[in-house]
């Protein structure tokens, strides 16, 4: 299992200079096992990833599923801008998510749609298929996919993927002190090999002015990766205002808890 992240900011890009170190685009993450493709939300840093599958794929199609934890912007933002949507009509998308608030495919459409974007979904040349997901267990190729319900405003699901070899847990967006989400994410995260997790904000952030805003922070994070038996964590989501040497102090007060902790950081590799 290979993982790579291509996008690892939270709420909105920031491109700035002082946030180069860990990266500027928005939630994405690919995961690799025996060739096949499963794509992690499609924040701006799903543009990125399009790039590289048309330069290693060239004419031959591309097959990937994709999970969406939600719908807010910083999630589905590079939808659009996906250039393997757009060039070949034998390139395959399954796109994975819950129906709950207004429906996956009408939620993507609408992003698109006059007059938010110039090109509507029907310029697409690839095959785009839907599947309503809920809190379940679905069976892929090499894997198994488990969904469960996170905390956030508008709800977000947290998935958790498993092969013979490895477990990896992709649980962003949840905010910490609901009895129900707290023993999700703990149930998600049992045993995984690496848990990518919501870090958004410090903890002092958080007591003093975060509080029902949908996100956690590190010492959240520390608690989930202990009580779990996770074996390396990963800090995900940055807060817009939290630039590489404020990542670098809570990666530094992290480690103190949970030796195997790293930020979330563009274009890193973690191979499982």
């Amino acid at each position: 299992m290979k993982v790579r992240f291509w996008g690892v900011r939270g709420s909105t890009p920031t491109p700035q200079l002082e946030n180069m170190q860990y990266g500027g685009n928005t939630s994405c993450v690919e995961v690799r096992i025996n060739g096949h493709i499963y794509v992690f939300d499609c924040g701006t840093g799903f543009r990125n990833l399009g790039k590289s599958l048309i330069a290693e794929y060239g004419p031959k199609p591309i097959y990937a599923h994709v999970f969406l934890s939600h719908f807010h912007w910083d999630h589905i933002q590079g939808i659009p801008f996906f250039q393997p949507l757009y060039e070949n009509p034998d390139n395959y998308f399954f796109f994975h998510s819950s129906s709950r608030t207004r429906g996956l495919q009408r939620a993507i459409e609408e992003q698109m749609a006059d007059p938010y974007f110039p090109v509507n979904m029907s310029e697409m040349e690839a095959h785009c298929n839907f599947y309503d997901m809920q809190e379940e267990r679905v069976a892929f190729d090499d894997c198994v996919v488990q969904s469960m319900w996170l905390n956030h405003p508008q709800g977000c699901l947290g998935f958790r993927l498993e092969t013979d070899n490895a477990v990896f847990v992709y649980a962003t967006d949840n905010e910490p002190g609901h009895p129900v989400f707290d023993r999700n994410v703990r149930k998600l995260a049992e045993g995984a090999d690496l848990l990518i997790y919501d870090a958004q904000y410090l903890p002092s952030e958080y007591e003093s002015r975060r509080r029902g805003w949908g996100h956690s922070h590190w010492r959240e994070a520390v608690s989930i990766a202990q009580e779990s038996g996770v074996k390396e964590l990963v800090l995900f989501h940055h807060d817009p205002d939290h630039d590489d040497a404020c990542v670098d102090s809570i990666v530094k007060s992290a480690s103190e808890f949970f030796p195997r902790v790293r930020a979330a950081r563009e274009g890193a590799i973690i191979e499982l």
